[in-house]
């Protein structure tokens, strides 16, 4: 099968599509660790604090017009107008283009001009030289979201027609470029070339997605006649307005972290994006591919008024979520200290900056997010079932509210830390973070932690009251077998954890590979026996999915011999 047959194949049900995705996403979060573990030893902390703090900007512009408004509100309005008809598709299609393109390339133009001036307001405890390295690393990256905002636009159309193999590429390619930049930009520019690394990815994460959509009669040119599509342009942005604001609060909130952070010790700010990069691995694996494999299918339902065939869709997917990131988020907390280490404490090239200290504060930062994993995951799952009904006021406005929970606890939780006191040392005891002076960076994962706990809770108690034909006895009964079987696996693991120790040498690479390995794959064996005792059927669903992929692989492999 050729790259072109691949790409234009598509996916037809909504696990091999999440599979898909968790398969690319596997490759693609492989390729970041990489990449984190190069940015942690090639570069200081205060050079990683800025590399950090350079994205916000570029990120924001991304959050609101693009994952917070264009792709929560075009695939909805695209369905509605393919249904009537393909020119009524493609003209929506050339349209939102051409408004979004112009949109992105004006805004970005904003954010170059007056960098300076974020910039200062971003990191107040930058020193004048960090601040002036921090622009240019800004004004480089505000092109990205041009090119991401119209990969962005590429990805929906092909998620709707089930072309997921594109979507799942185009992140592994968009590492490969921010990679490429460290390698080789780096050496010759110095920090500039990381933001050069990142519009490289950017142009590759667009790139592989022409091809297919090209295939299918919708790669968009620029085009004028609004009133074609006047009332479906209307509608998306009636749709991206609430959602966009939602998107702006968040983002600020991450702004407003990074400032808090730039006022605390150097390293800060990496720490807390290092281990927000650990704790997302999980997210984007799952919480993100079933959310983005099930969205056009949710779509496509409540637009057919299929009650029945939606509550039992989101049923089936919720449980499934729950099912892989329960056990996961379990492993997360007992590796914490393991996982950072081998990540980030043994380095591929130059000379090791991540020292204990920096290993510690981001294993137990990672130990804090370990908890709120379960909600971090749904939240993407929930919020694209709302956007399916084509309501975006609703997660909106939850977000708003979590996002000002965290900013209060934020400054809370660093009062708190800065003092000695019971919480404190609470903290310390638990988390193993004795010896270390400052640890008021762990008050940035907790505060976010509560914060997320509680938008999940209320994004789903919202969802009951919107949607009274869904069933959650499935859910309720599912959870409790999954809690116990993933206890039971704890257990079980932190037994093996303990022997193996005894035998390997966690002080190099190989050892506390083999440590994580052997544990891992007790964890997964464990874990499956325990589900399959218990009856859960998200077990029976994943092995027959597999089997039947192997089946397939296998007659693939008989056919062409």
């Amino acid at each position: 099968m050729t790259i072109t047959k691949i790409l234009n194949s598509q996916t037809k049900t909504i696990t091999f599509a999440a599979f898909l995705l968790f398969l690319s996403g596997l490759f693609s979060r492989f390729l970041g660790l990489l990449r984190d573990n190069l940015l942690a030893n090639l570069f200081i902390k205060q050079e990683t604090d800025i590399y950090f703090a350079a994205f916000l900007l570029p990120d924001f512009l991304y959050g609101i017009l693009i994952t917070g408004g264009i792709v929560a509100a075009f695939l909805p309005v695209f369905a509605e107008n393919f249904k009537s008809g393909y020119s009524q598709a493609r003209a929506l299609t050339n349209n939102i283009f051409t408004i979004f393109f112009i949109a992105l390339i004006l805004i970005s133009l904003i954010l170059v001009i007056f960098a300076p001036v974020f910039v200062s307001i971003i990191t107040p405890g930058f020193s004048e030289s960090q601040q002036a390295m921090m622009i240019i690393l800004t004004r480089i990256m505000c092109l990205s979201p041009v090119l991401l905002g119209i990969s962005s636009i590429f990805s929906s159309i092909l998620q709707y027609f089930n072309l997921f193999w594109a979507v799942a590429l185009a992140p592994i390619f968009y590492n490969f470029g921010i990679i490429f930049g460290i390698l080789f930009f780096a050496p010759i520019f110095g920090l500039k070339g990381l933001a050069l690394g990142i519009i490289l990815g950017a142009f590759l994460h667009l790139l592989i997605q022409i091809f297919p959509l090209s295939k299918k009669g919708f790669l968009p040119c620029f085009s004028f006649d609004f009133k074609s599509s006047f009332s479906s342009l209307k509608k998306i942005l009636k749709l991206m307005i609430p959602r966009t604001i939602g998107a702006a609060a968040y983002n600020l909130n991450l702004i407003i972290i990074t400032a808090i952070a730039s006022t605390l010790s150097a390293g800060a700010i990496s720490v807390f994006n290092f281990s927000n990069n650990l704790q997302y691995l999980p997210i984007g694996l799952i919480g993100v591919s079933f959310a983005m494999a099930s969205f056009p299918l949710f779509s496509q339902i409540f637009v057919e008024k299929n009650k029945e065939k939606f509550s039992q869709t989101f049923s089936a997917t919720f449980s499934r979520i729950l099912f892989l990131i329960i056990p996961l988020s379990i492993l997360i907390f007992l590796f914490r200290f393991q996982l950072v280490k081998l990540i980030f404490g043994f380095s591929f090239l130059g000379n090791g900056h991540f020292g204990l200290e920096q290993i510690k504060l981001t294993a137990a930062s990672l130990g804090i997010f370990s908890f709120s994993l379960f909600a971090a995951c749904l939240i993407p799952f929930l919020a694209r079932v709302f956007y399916s009904i084509q309501n975006t006021k609703t997660p909106v406005k939850i977000a708003i509210l979590s996002v000002f929970l965290n900013i209060i606890f934020c400054y809370f939780f660093i009062w708190l830390l800065n003092f000695p006191n019971f919480f404190q040392e609470t903290i310390v005891s638990f988390l193993n973070l004795k010896n270390i002076k400052d640890i008021s960076v762990i008050a940035l994962p907790l505060a976010l932690s509560i914060s997320t706990i509680f938008q999940f809770f209320l994004l789903i108690l919202t969802l009951k009251k919107k949607l009274k034909f869904l069933e959650f006895s499935e859910i309720y009964s599912s959870t409790k077998k999954i809690l116990v079987a993933s206890l039971l696996m704890a257990v079980l693991i932190y037994f093996v954890l303990n022997v193996f120790a005894l035998f390997a040498n966690a002080n190099t690479a190989m050892g506390l590979f083999l440590q994580l390995l052997l544990a891992s794959i007790s964890a997964l064996f464990s874990y499956f026996i325990f589900s399959y005792l218990l009856k859960l059927k998200e077990q029976k669903i994943i092995c027959a999915f597999l089997k039947t992929q192997f089946k397939k692989s296998e007659n693939t492999v008989r056919d062409s011999s």
